[in-house]
Order: C-alpha cells, then sequence, then structure tokens
C-alpha cells in the first residue's frame, strides 16, 4: 500500500510536470490524467495483477508457478494473523471481480 501511494504520488508529479502546472494553481490531478487521457495507477496496477493471476490460474497444476500458490509466508511478528497464501490473499481480493 504504501508502494502504490508513493508511485501515485510520482505520478501526479510528472502529470503536472507534463501539463505544465503548479500546485499553487489548485487544479486536481484527476482532472489532469483525465486530460491526457491516463488512467490512476492503483486501477493499472489491480488490472495487471489481476491479469497474472488469471494467467496463474490457467497454468497446469504441475507448473512450478502455480505450486508457488500453495507456499505459506511466515509473519515476522510473533503475534500475527494466519499464515498467508497467494491463493488465499488473492482470493480475498478478487471476490465480486472478473478475471479476464
Amino acid at each position: 500500500m504504501e508502494n502504490e501511494v508513493a508511485l501515485q504520488r510520482a505520478k501526479d508529479r510528472v502529470v503536472r510536470w507534463m501539463c505544465g502546472v503548479k500546485l499553487q494553481d489548485r487544479i486536481p490531478s484527476k482532472e489532469l490524467r483525465e486530460r491526457l487521457g491516463l488512467d490512476d495507477i492503483i486501477s493499472v496496477l489491480q488490472r495487471n495483477r489481476l491479469q497474472w493471476y488469471g494467467h496463474v490460474l490457467q497454468k497446469e497444476d504441475n507448473d512450478w508457478v502455480k505450486k508457488c500458490m500453495q507456499y505459506e509466508v511466515e509473519c515476522a511478528r510473533p503475534r500475527c494473523r494466519p499464515k498467508k497464501t497467494l491463493e488465499r490473499d488473492c482470493g480475498k481480493r478478487l471476490s465480486g471481480m472478473w478475471i479476464e
């Protein structure tokens, strides 16, 4: 999440520079992105993740990439949430969404 916010801010700075607009002009970043016909970086990242996840789901069961979905990740904290797997984590994010 932190990385996405930092990436969004960096992209907004570039969009402002491309449009020749300063923060003092008080024009929303969303409006500038619409002028240039650009999507929000977070939605682009989400779409790319979903496409990648869809490709992984279509692989054969003995493929090493698909086997990675079953790996469990240990948390660094002593008291933490249940172990995370790619399948469980992405499954929650994908609920109600359609994968291309």
